[in-house]
Parts: C-alpha cells; structure tokens; sequence
C-alpha cells in the first residue's frame, strides 16, 4: 500500500491492512462461540426486558415525560452539512482550523495549505478532547489536535503526498494542542489574540519522561541517552482534567507515524520486534512519510522512539513556559481519554481505555494522596496500573499489572501495558474510548464504540475475543456503553459491578439483540458512541463517530451526532447533529457553565463558512435566555 492510498483509511483499517489478524475459524471454536454466545444471549434478553440493564430501571413512556430531566425538545435525525440543535439553543463558530492565535500569525493559506513559517502559530487541524480552566479571571480552553488532512494542509498538485522536510514540519506544527485564552463579547465567544497564555504545543515540542519507565534502556536514544526527554506528542485524542488545574492530553494512534528506511526488523531485540507487532508499528508509517525526512521517526536509525510515544502528557495551560510530562506511569497503548476521580482516602484514581479493536480498559491508582494546594509530584506515576476483567455475572475485577503477576520488570509493564494486560487475562473490549464518572454518583461509564472483529478475530497480541458480558455481540458494528460501580463506593477498590448503560443498535432493521438495548427507539437511533462527558447536573452527554450513511443497518441514524442521556432513568435523547461526514468529539463548557463548547472534526462540505474547504472547528451553544447548560 501506497502512502497516497492509505489517505482515506481509517486508523483501524489501516492497522488491520498492515497487521491482519488470523481468522479462527475451526469447528471447535465456533461452537464455542456459538454456544457462548447464546448462554448470554439469554440474560441479555432478560436484562432488556427488566430493569437491571439500567441499575434503577427503565420508566414506561409517560413516567419518562413527565419525570424527564431534559431542558430541550429532542431533534430529529439530518443528513446535510450543517449543524442543528433544539429550539431554544443557537450555536456559533469559535474557532477553525487556520485561525490565527497571535497578533503577528496569518490566516491559514485555505488554497496552497500555507508556508511552514509561522504554521505554529494557528489552530490546529482535526479538534478531538478539550478542557476549560479560570484561571485568575482569564478563561482558558485547551484542545487536541489528532491528526492532519494532508490532501488539505499540502499543495494541491501533490494530493497528499509528502515530499520534503517542510512538509513534515507544517504537519507536525499542525497537530498536538493549543492553549488559548477566550472571551465572551456581545457578538459571542472569541479567541483573544494578544494573551500570554496562548501556545501552541505540537510534534516538536520539548517534554519531560517522568515515572518508573523514564530513564529504562528501552527509552533511550541517540538524541536523549538518558531517555528522560522527548520531542512532541502525537496523535492527540482524547483530554483529562486534573483536581489540581492542568490538562491531559492523550496519544492514541502514534504508530502511525513511525516507519523504516531499512529493512532490518529481524535484528532488533525480542521485546522490540514483539511490541513492534503488539502496537502496529511497521515499515510504511500512515502516509505522513515522516521517517523518510525526519529521522527521529525512521526506527531503522532510531528503534526506541516508538516507545517514547502512546503516553499521557500534562500541560500546565497557565505557564505557556511550562514543559509538558510523559507520564509513564499510566502505561502505553493507544489513550482514548484519561478520566480522573479521587478515592475517599485522597488517593488519584484514572479510568483509561485502549482504542483498539480487542484491547483493555485501564486504570491507575495513585499510592499519594491529592492533598488541595499540595504538591503534586508523583501522584500520576507513583502507583498501581491495573487492567479490568469482566465476568459475565456482573461483577469484575481489576487485575494489578506488577512484576509478580506479568513475570515482567515494571518498566516493562508500562512500556508493553497491552501485553501485561494479555497475562492477566484481562477482558478483551469492544474498543474502550472515552470513559467518564458520574460527579453525582460512584460510578464510571465507558463507551465501547464498535468491534467488527468480536467473535471472529483474535485481537493483535492473538488474545480471543469471544462474545463476553460487557461485549455481547459478535461483528458489532454499532457498539455498547458499560457501567460499572465500584464496591464500597471507592474508585481505588479492585472489585465492582457492572451492566450495560445502552446497546446501541436499530430497532426499525433488527428484532433481536442487535436492535439495541430498551433504551433505544426510532426517535434517538445512533451507532458508535465515542466522546462521553456529565454535565454538573449528573446528566452524561454521548457523542458519536460511525457509519453516516444512512443507508441498510445504519438506515435512520443520520449523521453522527451528540445525545444526553439520564443515569437513572436510561432515557436518551438527542441534542444536536453534526455536518455530513463529521464526527462529533470534544466537550467542555465554560466557567459560568451558560455555554458549551462542542468540536467537529473532520466535516463535509464547505462547513462551516462555505469558503470550498471543510474545517475542523470548536463551536459554542447556547440557549437563547442565557440560562444554563450544563
């Protein structure tokens, strides 16, 4: 496969292009699945004719309208390029791809892609996860920058291609984060060129390697032999807020940007040809061709700098000198997002998912304690990383990944976290994304966004993947969202109970399982759920990034979308559609919590100003009696 061919693949795809996973297909597993499959298909049925699929229990139709919690009248599915929120609400574009974000920066060349000069200092491309802080009377916003259009950010003539080292630099300059200071006029929000807290952090940004795995042979390389120091930070999906005000920022699909000018994969050690495999990375990279002219990327010349990607960094977004940190000690894999909650005793518990088709869900428990005005130092890297396993009778537990469970060193253990997790026997997940908690409620919820491979393909360390409780479908192309409460209401307890929130699925094509859970009906059809956030009224808000076609088993779901639904009632509506080709990704609101800020990333059409090209842009909601949000 080309570079240009690999423009239109997802990261999915192309991991499963490159990486094939073996089909199973022998009799005895087939039974196997078969007979599983319908041994669980049995209480699934009987969770989604009662209550406990929702924990307190589904109300009929007229105890939900009158019981609703909802401000709004739910919209209809829309298939067009624009986007659409309740009567009541209104929405405005607060910044796009291109935008300038200092005084002396220019707007982005939306013809030729623009010179490399000064192409860090605009917006970034594809908004994913973003967070807000007040910070001494300056509203703050922080957000992602997952990944470049290259058909759009290079000259035309080259359809995507990349052919030099200025190309390379304009696209990492254009993804990572920015920090920006915002402001609300009388013509609504905007970006305030002039602050000092503006910046933006990309793929050539220097970081700090902190935790156990900072300073391991693994981590070293010819640039940084004491492999505490890194450039950049890659692929930035999801986000993270901590109690003490700064920002997490999550690497997710790295692999795709490393590649070889060598054949020499066979030489390299075991652990580094077996994490090669486990992670996806190989000798093409994902079409950015940043080995070939950057040879911090190339792992023929540098084979630990894979290693020292797939973290989660932390940002001060108030000191724009700030160095942002690695934190090893939340383990590598492909971050979704980072949720963070303390146990009663003070203790720092993150909930992280691995966004792969197959892989685990993650969580660390902190050994400090957060103490308000404290120091910090530690508390994200001085810990316990665990991997969950699901039992198919509603309870689970969380497995420690340490060197006397893995048979692994603790560096180790965080640098491969995904085959620490297969030693452990953990649950193989239908790709866990965004996970969030319930500020009302000791509990947590993730989205499991879709898994066409369950029940058919092993995932990329050859763990099966057969139908399991949280992952009760075999191809599942719409996904699911698990709930789990943690015992004796501590988020750093091992054990807990759990039950799916909602399956989503299509009534009006299925009557069976794949229909969806009882919480789904013809007026809020939607598949792959993927960003997920409460409001602070214990609502949770579920964006989704799937099939838009409208078309067979997606038939009435439209674009992808944004809902809210309430914990304790299982009821979901929806909020507000995205334009045609978009995935909806990325919630916060501001201080005040009177606006919301929504991205959209990757849009079809000339959204969201008709100027010919889509951009990828952060808009605000609000309603129109300025009341509340969220």
């Amino acid at each position: 496969m080309t570079p240009h061919d690999s423009l239109d693949l997802s990261a999915d795809d192309w991991d499963e292009a490159n990486f094939p996973r073996p089909e199973e297909n022998d009799f005895d597993r087939v039974v196997e699945r078969a007979i599983s499959r319908r041994g669980f298909l049995g209480g699934i049925l009987a969770f989604g004719s009662g209550a406990s699929v929702m924990g307190t229990g589904l109300l009929n139709s007229a105890q939900a309208q009158a019981a609703s919690r909802f401000a709004f009248t739910p919209i209809a599915a829309q298939t067009d390029f624009d986007v659409h929120v309740p009567q009541g609400y209104s929405w405005h574009t607060l910044v796009r791809w291109g935008d300038p974000l200092m005084p002396q920066a220019e707007g982005y060349d939306l013809t030729e892609g623009g010179p490399v000069q000064g192409s860090d200092m605009v917006f970034g491309e594809n908004t994913d996860g973003m967070e807000t802080f007040l910070f001494r009377g300056h509203q703050l916003i922080a957000v992602n920058h997952e990944y470049t259009n290259r058909k759009v950010n290079l000259p035309a003539a080259q359809e995507g291609v990349v052919a030099n080292a200025d190309d390379v630099r304009k696209l990492q300059n254009l993804q990572g984060v920015t920090v920006m200071e915002i402001r609300e006029s009388d013509s609504g929000w905007e970006v305030v060129t002039d602050s000092r807290f503006n910046r933006r952090i990309t793929h050539r940004t220097p970081m700090t390697i902190a935790g156990p795995a900072a300073g391991h042979d693994l981590m070293k390389t010819e640039a940084d032999p004491t492999g505490t120091a890194s450039l950049g930070t890659l692929n930035n999906c999801g986000s993270g807020k901590t109690p003490w005000g700064t920002y997490l920022t999550c690497e997710e699909n790295f692999n795709g940007y490393f590649g070889s000018t060598e054949e020499v994969q066979d030489q390299k050690p075991n652990a580094l040809v077996d994490g090669y495999g486990r992670y996806g990375i190989g000798s093409d990279g994902w079409g950015y061709d940043y080995h070939k002219h950057d040879a911090r990327f190339d792992t023929s010349k540098n084979p630990n700098e894979p290693h020292r990607a797939g973290w989660v960094v932390e940002i001060d977004p108030t000191d724009p000198d700030s160095t942002p940190v690695k934190h090893t000690g939340l383990g590598r894999f492909k971050h979704e997002n980072a949720e963070v909650v303390l146990a009663p005793d003070g203790r720092v518990v993150v909930y992280m998912g691995d966004d792969e088709r197959g892989e685990f869900l993650y969580k660390f428990v902190s050994n400090g304690v957060y103490v308000p005005g404290g120091p910090t130092d530690g508390l994200l890297d001085d810990g316990t990383l665990f991997a969950a396993r699901f039992d198919d009778d509603g309870t689970g537990e969380w497995l420690a990944l340490t060197p006397e469970t893995t048979g692994m060193e603790l560096a180790e253990i965080l640098i491969f976290a995904r085959m620490a997790g297969s030693k452990v026997g953990a649950t193989t997940m239908d790709r866990p994304e965004w996970i969030a908690a319930n500020p009302h409620a000791v509990e947590a919820y993730c989205c499991l966004t879709n898994n066409r491979n369950r029940g058919v393909k092993p995932n990329a360390g050859g763990d099966d993947t057969p139908v399991n409780g949280p992952n009760p479908r075999e191809t599942n192309n719409y996904g699911q969202i698990v709930r789990w409460r943690p015992a004796e209401d501590d988020h750093a307890n091992t054990a807990f109970d759990w039950d799916l929130y909602v399956m989503a699925g299509n009534p009006r094509v299925y009557n069976n399982i794949y229909g969806g859970s009882q919480n789904v009906n013809e007026g809020n059809l939607f598949n792959s759920p993927d960003g997920m956030a409460f409001d602070s009224h214990g609502l949770v808000w579920i964006q989704t990034d799937g099939n838009d076609s409208n078309e067979g088993e997606f038939v009435g779901m439209g674009n992808n979308q944004m809902l809210v639904g309430d914990p304790v009632t299982g009821e979901i509506v929806r909020f507000l559609t995205g334009p045609k080709g978009c995935e909806v990704t990325g919630l916060c609101w501001s201080a005040d919590r009177r606006t919301m800020f929504v991205g959209i990333q990757h849009p079809g059409g000339s959204w969201p100003d008709g100027t010919g090209l889509p951009r990828s842009s952060v808009i605000a909601v609000k309603r129109d009696d300025n009341a509340l949000v969220g």
